[in-house]
């Protein structure tokens, strides 16, 4: 059975690293972006017509994002849980871990299991939510994991669990 928050969700894990950036991204959109567009939009306004005034309703537009984006991550900040403590036991698969797996042409790949707003396959952040990523969960070294993909089943082996932050590989 998955553990649900009080509004009925899978609880939305985060790692440390990820919170901290949500929370920079907020910060500069709130104490840098926002006013700096508020005087562009100030300025704007101040030549007239604002009905034909590109850079004026450019600048409002803007805000609109802005504030969006900042109702967004104020929201999701207080909805997230933080893992920032290794597990129990490190000789599982668990959130927060990088783990290399091997497929079956003998390729090697290494995934950190991260929270969804913080996966990025360039750096190797898999999200907790990816299909590979739950198959993965649990899993001890030398386990083989069956994965479906859009292109049939795909089989990897696990071949190395670690819990340090942000280096990948074994």
């Amino acid at each position: 059975m998955v553990k649900t928050t009080s509004s009925g969700h899978p609880p939305r894990y985060i790692t440390p690293e990820g919170e901290q950036a949500l929370r920079e991204e907020l910060q500069y959109l709130w104490k840098i972006k926002r006013p700096e567009v508020t005087q562009a939009v100030r300025e704007a306004a101040a030549q007239g017509d604002r009905s034909e005034n590109a850079e004026y309703i450019y600048g409002k537009k803007q805000l609109r994002e802005i504030d969006r984006r900042v109702r967004f991550l104020s929201k999701r900040l207080d909805e997230v849980t933080v893992v920032d403590r290794l597990p129990e036991d490190q000789t599982r698969v668990y959130f927060g871990a990088w783990v290399t797996v091997e497929d079956e042409d003998g390729e090697e790949q290494s995934y950190r299991l991260v929270g969804a707003d913080e996966f990025d396959l360039t750096k190797g952040y898999l999200s907790i939510n990816a299909p590979l990523a739950r198959a993965l969960i649990g899993k001890h070294l030398d386990d083989e994991v069956s994965v479906k993909t859009p292109d049939g089943w795909k089989n990897v082996v696990i071949t190395g669990i670690r819990y340090n932050a942000n280096t990948p590989g074994k």
